[in-house]
């Protein structure tokens, strides 16, 4: 059984949520903002930059919590896709819905060979009992 994570994963993680952070800011600053001129949603980069360093670093735990941050930025991406009218904001949502399923996968999948070690560990050790 491998345990070991794959390192094309993490790299598709890092990718995808790179990706997401440039798209956040270049959609709000000035492709298709709410509000000519830019708009303070742009704020919504802040919580995609907590997770960058250990994403980078392949950290288990922070592509664990961000893998669930990510979905609030689906669920964004599919309700402006839906709602919004400007055509560029509806493009720029389906870049994002992409992007933001893209990071998932890749760090669930980057994060299944540990929990399935973790999970045979504790079976070993509940044997041990």
């Amino acid at each position: 059984m491998n345990t070991q994570p794959n390192p094309v994963l993490r790299y598709g993680a890092i990718f995808f949520l790179v990706g997401l952070i440039a798209l956040c800011l270049v959609w709000e600053l000035g492709a298709a903002p709410l509000r000519p001129g830019g708009s303070l949603l742009v704020l919504k980069v802040l919580p995609l930059l907590f997770p960058l360093r250990g994403v980078l670093k392949g950290s288990l735990y922070t592509l664990q919590w961000a893998a669930m941050l990510v979905l609030l930025y689906l669920m964004e991406g599919i309700v402006r896709a839906y709602s919004d009218p400007s055509s560029a904001s509806v493009a720029m949502a389906w870049i994002e819905i992409i992007l933001s399923l893209g990071f998932y996968f890749c760090a669930i999948f980057y994060l299944r060979p540990a929990k399935k070690a973790a999970k045979a560990k504790s079976a070993i050790q509940k044997e041990a009992q």
